[in-house]
């Protein structure tokens, strides 16, 4: 029976030990009064000698209160004490009773006896002697704890009057090896007539409407009375002191506190506190079991995830109830089941919403906030059965982060947060480091653009050397974290200039993308999050997109609405065609969506109109811009293997300034060689030896391929021995997709009292065969004066303009603008540029998709290492965010994780 669940009141008499028939007794003064477990003549009979013996005994001794264990065989003699005990309820269990204090021993084996001694005075030396004895016994007593090193438990409550302090008491509640309160000061907060019973009660109603877990009694002396600890701030120093336990602790405290610190009611002598030895319980919380012993988990106090945390329960994420939001706040938002959305925190950007809130899924690079992800769990399994210890630092950690991610996060700006009581501190302080560095390790924090002055990772990660080969967005972003945690990197680069597909322009007067330049979702996204470590403005791009015909026509939105709702409608009919198919079933998306399509104006006796059928085939060509190719070449089964997993949401931006800047920034401080094309990579021996095609050649212990999927299919890289044949099929399988791009510079804006500040319009096809030509144009200013615009040319479009040199294609672009803006004069470009990444030696593609007969496994094979010493990057190596810059990064980001974990 639990001490801490008792009810203050007393009801009525219970029998407090069932088993072997024990009974109680009280005595007061004279009169022994036996309570109703004593229920028969025989039982009355065969306590009579005995209570004439203590009645004897309390005359002698006035003793006003006594409390014996007798049973039916045998009966031992009382034992007297400095403190008594007051009347128990007769509904306490044995651990919450005081224990009777009675020696056991047999006191005439310690009393020298005379043949013929004085009448009465045999009697009292026994007595005397078994009062001696039982003072020597009983002046202390061990935990009950099994396991429990406390030999001599000391109360930290001090809470009543009748403490214990470092003497004996009828029981010692044990909350970690090291911190015990005594069963009097349990009693003083416990008892309904005691002094400190209101001061539970108010923090019971306060745990109660804020919490989740019992508010026992063990939880209010951890959360209220337990005195903190907290570490020297000198760095050849670092002991730990204990605060007495009127001090509060707080961030500014724990950052600055040094021994001997004059604080309130602490007096500190001598010239060099730091040579004062540090509290030996200290030593015992590094060891493995002592967490094991502990109690209670911790719970922070004005922890920086409580922001973010607002609509949980404190005690199911690491915090205590007792330093929460009001009750009605709390109530609100957890009365609001359908709440998705985090609460704007000030000072936040928005776009950072590292916790999923109750009753939220499907957000990228999210964490539940109560749950451990399983890679935690394998890296942490002791935090398995009880997670509340890791939860608490890892939320606080993450939390930290994105409230500063301009500035590396240390454990020493993590530990001043790191607010709670006892020494459960000194642990969290010591397994911070731990996960700070698992958090790091995995890109979760410390990343981006953050420089770095010295090694984010101890030593032991970083023995390895590496060469990345390729400078893109995926061979930089795993060449800053590799350097970052310590390691030695070269990166080698074919062009003459880093970035890969990321190549911005700025000939036109504005910052125009060859290649990315639109950031799908900015929620967590990397690419956000590098923006505001560089203080970079993202433009948000409106939902609105007006379709023009090609008399110059806008059409009528009702109708575009209409036709998005059969197109997704075709769509979804191919979603549940696939569930039973096998990957040998698998058919061209294109062949699929005409067939839905046929079958269903069958069916159905609908006719498409002819502008509901140009519509149509306007949002077909949107999807063959976002695969990349034309659907006839498209998996109709794994099309979209990507939205099985958690995307990321929020706004669509425009990146003004382009991804250069980023990249620029992540290249800063690399080894880059460029000029340099690798053509050869011989893994067959301890070291990795890289060759280009000039001749020169290197050697790591590791290499990570980061180049476009094109240059592997098409064996540009020689690898020795041969790659896994499971690896070629997976690269066959992928599709090299193409998109081109145009963009034209004109003397004035032409667009605007048509477009009226719109960032986007459409062009719908007037033909089928005409699909994909100039689809959509981009406004590049459309809050500016410049007069920029940019059109894409996609799917079965891409192998009609391959072969046109640059002004046909422009010219093309210009009959389609004079068709879509009739009523006015459009004016000659006045400067322009078209892509041609077809044709490009080093890159020979945009992005990939899933062929027919191909799955979205093939990422991951294609992602999965050689040998360890031989891994891949890029945005072909990510399921989860491929055709993107930011699934590029993410890419290098696991792979450097992966590489200073093996």
């Amino acid at each position: 029976m639990d001490g801490e669940q008792r009810s203050p009141k007393v009801i009525k008499p219970k029998r407090p030990f069932p088993l072997r028939n024990r009974k109680w007794c009280c005595c007061y003064s004279d009169a022994l009064i036996f309570s109703s477990f004593t229920t028969t003549k025989k039982e009355t009979n065969l306590f009579e000698p005995f209570i004439k013996k203590l009645q004897t005994r309390n005359k002698v001794h006035k003793l006003r209160h006594c409390r014996a264990m007798l049973s039916d065989a045998d009966y031992s003699g009382n034992a007297s004490g400095t403190r008594r005990a007051k009347k128990r309820s007769s509904e306490e269990s044995p651990g919450e009773s005081q224990t009777p204090r009675i020696s056991g021993r047999q006191t005439n084996a310690r009393v020298k006896r005379t043949n013929n001694p004085p009448p009465g005075q045999s009697k009292r030396k026994a007595t005397d002697t078994e009062e001696e004895d039982d003072q020597s016994e009983k002046k202390y007593r061990k935990c009950e704890k099994a396991g429990c090193s406390a030999t001599y438990p000391v109360c930290f409550a001090s809470a009543s009057e009748r403490c214990a302090k470092n003497g004996y008491t009828s029981r010692w509640y044990h909350l970690s090896c090291g911190e015990h309160f005594c069963n009097e000061c349990f009693d003083h907060y416990y008892r309904s007539h005691k002094d400190g019973y209101e001061t539970f009660a108010s923090w019971k109603r306060v745990w109660t409407s804020n919490g989740k877990s019992e508010p026992s009694l063990k939880a209010f002396m951890a959360d209220q009375l337990l005195p903190y600890w907290v570490q020297c701030s000198r760095p050849d120093c670092r002991k730990w002191r204990q605060l007495t336990k009127e001090i509060q602790l707080t961030t500014a405290l724990a950052a600055t506190y040094r021994c001997g610190m004059k604080l309130s009611n602490i007096k500190m002598e001598g010239p060099d506190q730091c040579s004062q030895p540090e509290d030996l319980r200290v030593a015992e919380v590094t060891d493995s079991w002592w967490h094991s012993m502990l109690i209670l988990p911790p719970l922070l106090k004005e922890s920086p995830a409580g922001p973010f945390l607002a609509a949980y329960y404190p005690d199911c994420v690491g915090m205590s109830p007792s330093g929460s939001l009001s009750t009605a706040s709390v109530t609100e938002l957890r009365a609001d089941h359908c709440r998705a959305v985090q609460s704007q925190i000030p000072g936040l950007c928005p776009y950072f919403q590292p916790f999923y809130q109750p009753n939220e899924c499907g957000k990228a690079l999210c964490v539940r906030p109560d749950m451990m992800e399983l890679d935690e769990l394998y890296e942490f399994p002791e935090f398995s059965r009880d997670p509340t210890m890791y939860l608490a630092l890892r939320n606080l950690i993450l939390a930290s982060w994105h409230k500063n991610c301009t500035e590396v996060l240390t454990a020493e700006k993590c530990a001043e947060h790191i607010i709670v009581r006892g020494l459960v501190r000194v642990r969290c302080v010591q397994e911070l480091d731990r996960v700070l560095h698992f958090m790091t390790r995995k890109g979760l924090i410390n990343t981006g653009v953050l420089a770095v002055k010295r090694p984010l990772l101890p030593e032991s990660f970083c023995s390895k050397n590496v060469i990345v080969i390729g400078a893109g967005a995926a061979g930089l972003a795993a060449a800053r974290q590799l350097q970052n945690f310590g390691t030695q990197v070269l990166v080698l680069e074919a062009r003459e200039r880093i970035g890969g597909r990321v190549w911005d322009d700025v000939s036109l007067g504005v910052t125009v993308g060859r290649g990315a330049q639109i950031v799908n979702g900015c929620v967590n996204n990397p690419i956000a999050l590098m923006c505001e470590q560089m203080g970079i403005r993202m433009h948000k791009l409106g939902e609105r997109c007006d379709l023009f015909q090609e008399d110059g026509k806008v059409t009528d939105p009702a109708i575009d609405k209409r036709m998005d709702f059969h197109f997704n409608a075709i769509l979804d009919v191919v979603s549940d065609w696939r569930k039973d198919k096998s990957q040998g079933q698998d058919s061209p998306l294109g062949e699929k969506v005409r067939e839905i399509k046929k079958n269903f104006l069958q069916e159905s006796g609908i006719q498409f109109s002819e502008l509901e059928e140009k519509v149509l085939q306007f949002h077909l060509s949107n999807l063959e811009f976002a695969c990349g190719s034309s659907l006839d070449q498209v998996s109709a089964r794994s099309w979209d293997h990507n939205e099985f997993f958690a995307q990321f949401s929020g706004d669509h931006t425009l990146l003004t300034e382009g991804y250069s800047p980023l990249l620029r920034r992540l290249a800063e401080g690399l080894d880059i060689r460029t000029n340099c094309p690798v053509q050869a990579v011989d893994y067959s021996g301890d070291l990795v030896k890289v060759s280009s095609s000039g001749g020169s050649q290197w050697s790591a212990h590791r290499v990570l391929v980061s180049v476009p999927l094109t240059l592997l299919q098409k064996n540009v890289l020689r690898f020795t021995p041969p790659l896994p044949e499971r690896k070629l099929k997976a690269i066959h399988s992928l599709g090299a997709g193409i998109i081109e791009k145009v963009a034209l510079q004109f003397p004035y804006r032409f667009w605007d009292t048509k477009v009226q500040s719109a960032d986007y319009f459409g062009h719908i096809p007037p033909a089928p065969e005409k699909r994909g030509m100039f689809s959509i144009f981009y406004d590049l200013d459309p809050q500016g004066k410049r007069a920029v615009l940019m059109s894409i040319v996609s799917g079965e479009a891409v192998p009609a303009v391959r072969d046109l040199e640059d002004k046909q294609v422009v010219d093309e672009c210009m009959k389609v603008l004079r068709e879509l803006f009739t009523e006015q004069e459009v004016p000659e470009p006045s400067s322009y540029f078209v892509t041609h990444w077809n044709k490009d030696p080093w890159s020979q593609m945009s992005y990939s998709f899933v062929k027919t007969g191909g799955s979205g496994e093939a990422y991951d094979v294609l992602a999965e290492d050689v040998q360890g010493k031989v891994f891949f990057a890029g945005e072909a190596t990510n399921r989860h965010f491929p055709q993107t810059v930011t699934g590029a990064y993410l890419s290098g980001v696991r792979e450097a994780s992966k590489m200073v974990s093996l």
